[in-house]
């Protein structure tokens, strides 16, 4: 199972350690291709390939190469919801995460998006719950 993690990186790195701990917990499931959005070291600058093209061809070449994709979606981000987007338009099963204690609002496209799972969640346990029941109902 090869999974696209979708989190912040220019939209802000302030959920960073909670995205490593979701992508060690996919790792349970499959191979996540994008590791990195977990790194620590990575900041919003985006500094994780040599020019915004490259960036863009890669990570949309793991999204079609990918069987699901999981996002956490609490922190705004426009690459998020363009990856979410075209995810949903080639047909793959998605995962959206939210923390609504967070104080932000969803976007109306992924909330109201059929072609998503949306699951709102508090404590971290709560997400790992959330992708567990997604691997079930998706097996």
């Amino acid at each position: 199972m090869k999974i696209y993690f979708a989190g912040s990186i220019r939209g802000g790195r302030e959920d960073a350690a909670l995205y490593l701990q979701i992508i060690e917990h996919l790792k349970n499931y499959g191979e996540v291709l994008t590791e990195h959005v977990g790194d620590p070291a990575l900041t919003s600058a985006g500094d994780d390939g040599p020019t915004d093209r490259y960036i863009h061809d890669r990570d949309v070449e793991w999204l079609l190469q990918s069987d699901v994709l999981v996002a956490e979606v609490t922190a705004v981000s426009m690459g998020v919801g363009y990856e979410i987007g075209r995810a949903v338009a080639v047909g793959k099963k998605v995962l959206c995460l939210f923390r609504p204690d967070a104080g932000k609002n969803l976007s109306a496209m992924i909330a109201g998006c059929s072609g998503i799972k949306l699951v709102e969640y508090t404590l971290l346990s709560e997400a790992q719950s959330a992708i567990d029941q997604f691997w079930e109902e998706s097996a």
